[in-house]
C-alpha cells in the first residue's frame, strides 16, 4: 500500500500523498482525535488518488448532461429508417444471397 515503490520500481503515484498524510499524522499527533480531523483533507486526497472516486463521478455527471442535452436537442439532419434501407443496408437479405450463390 504505502511502500512507495510502483509497478516498474520507481516511486508510486500517491506516494507523495501518502508522505503528507504521515507527515500531518506526526505534526499533529499530540493533539488526540482533534489531531486526526486535521489530516481528514490530506487523507482524502490520498485515497482519491488511490481510488479516483470524485473523478469518476464528475465524468459520469458530465456523461449524464451530454445525454440529456443530447436528447433535448436531437440531430435536425438525422436520417430516418427508410432512407438506411435505401442505402442498401437492411432489407435486401435476398440479393446478398443471390449474389454470394453466383460465386
Amino acid at each position: 500500500m504505502a511502500s512507495g515503490y510502483g509497478l516498474n520500481g520507481g516511486q508510486n503515484r500517491c506516494y507523495p500523498f501518502w508522505q503528507e498524510v504521515l507527515g500531518c499524522y506526526v505534526v499533529n499527533s499530540g493533539e488526540g482525535e482533534a489531531g486526526k480531523k486535521k489530516c481528514v483533507p490530506a487523507l482524502e486526497d490520498y485515497y482519491e488518488c488511490l481510488h479516483h472516486r470524485k473523478e469518476a463521478l464528475r465524468t459520469m455527471k458530465m456523461q449524464a448532461a451530454y445525454r440529456k442535452a443530447e436528447a433535448a436537442h436531437p440531430r435536425e439532419n438525422a436520417p430516418k429508417a427508410e432512407q438506411i434501407r435505401s442505402l442498401g443496408l437492411l432489407g435486401k437479405e435476398e440479393e446478398a444471397t443471390a449474389l454470394l450463390n453466383q460465386r
